[in-house]
């Protein structure tokens, strides 16, 4: 094991080759043909080999890493032997050579919760919407978002044949985000991007409060994140429960690395300790800048109706 390298600084390069190993895997399942989807609480909720596999991946890399750890997935699957095939224990070498923030210096295993989605995307991945597929592996300490890894797995897929695949973005808060070109949407532009299969009065209220110059209407939490820091979008509004703490908690370490800010409907910021709820029930309320225009055109209405 390296010695020297903060226990923070550890988990984000193993987290950085785990999440390419999970992205590995996602691609591998369709390429096989069988996706196995199941439903789980309904037609749009849906879990496929490519979310348990990816899983047991992530989550038994880190265990075996990281024992102390408190890591919460997405998906509830049983325990059992996970193949060795399934274990990824690389690291990437390129985020020991960064420097660890003194904050997080001395931060011991047990105190950190790791937040895993394996499968941001579920549903526009059994569609062939590949490029809204995401791998969310997201770290907090004392309740609070502070590192985190996205794997694109089909970043580039359209391209054609001969270009590289997929791609990992990383960050840490007090050191910055990388793996991707920050952009802008230019000044005065309000493009709004949210969800597309879970849509309802409320989001469609909060979204035309915003005044909107254009709508688009994507999926998963990672993919809209992504879309803000390479200025597709100016804001991410989710005026709903539905959004869970791992869809959540590295996209946000992403976005608040560079500037930006992810909140509820109510400015309010989200917690990731062990023992929250899962559901992010006040809603998502994202941007890489002007955060107070956005949450001042939240209306009242939608406020009311989600209790954080």
């Amino acid at each position: 094991m390296a010695s020297g390298h903060t226990v923070l600084m550890r988990l984000v390069a193993s987290a950085y080759s785990i999440a390419q190993k999970a992205g590995t895997i996602v691609r591998r399942v369709i390429a096989e043909g069988d996706l196995g989807i199941v439903e789980k609480t309904s037609p749009t909720d849906l879990q496929t080999k490519a979310d348990r596999l990816a899983q047991m991946s992530i989550c038994s890399s880190l265990a075996r890493k990281f024992p102390k750890l408190t890591i919460i997935g997405e998906e509830d699957l049983p325990s059992e032997d996970v193949d060795q095939e399934l274990i990824e224990d690389g690291q990437w070498e390129e985020i020991l050579r960064k420097p660890c923030p003194a904050q997080y210096s001395a931060i011991k295993e047990e105190d950190l919760v790791v937040w895993v989605d394996p499968l941001d995307g579920t549903k526009e991945y059994t569609e062939g919407l590949l490029d809204n597929v995401t791998v969310l592996i997201g770290i907090a300490y004392e309740g609070k978002a502070i590192a985190g890894v996205i794997n694109q797995p089909y970043y580039n897929y359209q391209a054609g044949p001969g270009a590289a695949l997929g791609r990992t973005i990383w960050g840490v808060l007090g050191l910055g985000a990388f793996g991707f070109q920050l952009k802008e949407v230019p000044a005065g532009k309000h493009i709004i991007t949210t969800t597309r299969s879970h849509s309802n009065k409320l989001v469609t209220d909060c979204v035309t409060a915003m005044n909107p110059d254009d709508v688009l209407r994507v999926g998963g939490a990672g993919n809209k994140i992504i879309q803000l820091i390479e200025g597709k979008a100016s804001a991410y509004v989710f005026a709903s429960p539905g959004c869970k703490k791992w869809d959540t908690c590295a996209p946000e370490v992403i976005l608040h690395a560079v500037g930006g800010k992810l909140t509820d409907v109510h400015g309010n910021a989200l917690q990731y300790d062990k023992e929250v709820k899962h559901m992010n029930s006040a809603g998502v309320l994202a941007s890489l800048r002007n955060h107070d225009y956005y949450a001042s055109r939240v209306p009242e209405s939608v406020k009311n109706a989600l209790v954080p």
